[in-house]
């Protein structure tokens, strides 16, 4: 019995955080309310506060979800065998591709994240580290093959995340649309050029 309830719980926070995440993208993250998205599932606010303590636990809970298909995405790129130089390319424009999906054109996701940016959440702090560690991953891998030279891991991995944060970061890509700049396939290059083997 405690499992099935166990699993309505499980149920509930989810279908909470869909509705929320919905509301975030029409309405925008400032003016929904814990009452909107109690609304929306027929539910009393304060049902809703049983699973999340505040309306900012539920946004933590949403970026944690959208960096976390990012995340997962760019491990099984990592973790597939294969030649690095085509997998390491591939790693960084899913990154670009996915933050791009997710909250470009997306008005009021992009505040979600701007919002998320400013108060300097645990869970972008997380994220960024998680990024930078599976591209530490790919370089390491990369150096074990002969395909990269790198005798700092750590620094090399910070040097490619800096070079493509106009790629990655959801206000920088945003930002540079329509700015002058190299193209993502040209910054690549870029980066690869960096890591290559000097002979």
């Amino acid at each position: 019995m405690a499992l099935v309830s166990e699993h309505i719980e499980v149920d509930t926070r989810d279908r909470i955080l869909e509705v929320a995440e919905r509301l975030f993208r029409v309405i925008g993250y400032q003016k929904t309310t814990v009452g909107d998205i109690a609304k929306e599932l027929r539910m009393s606010p304060a049902n809703v506060y049983r699973f999340f303590e505040s309306k900012k636990a539920i946004h933590q809970a949403v970026a944690r979800g959208l960096m976390g298909e990012v995340e997962l995405e760019a491990q099984r790129i990592v973790t597939r065998p294969g030649p690095v130089l085509p997998r390491f390319r591939e790693l960084l424009t899913t990154i670009h591709r996915m933050n791009t999906e997710r909250y470009v054109g997306h008005n009021k996701l992009h505040e979600m994240v701007a919002v998320a940016m400013e108060e300097d959440w645990d869970v972008c702090v997380a994220h960024m580290e998680c990024i930078a560690g599976v591209i530490g991953q790919m370089i390491a891998q990369g150096v074990a093959s002969g395909e990269f030279e790198a005798p700092d891991l750590q620094l090399a991995s910070l040097c490619a995340c800096t070079a493509m944060i106009r790629f990655f970061h959801p206000q920088m890509i945003a930002q540079c649309a329509t700015k002058p700049g190299p193209t993502i396939d040209q910054m690549i290059d870029f980066v690869i050029a960096g890591l290559s083997p000097r002979h």
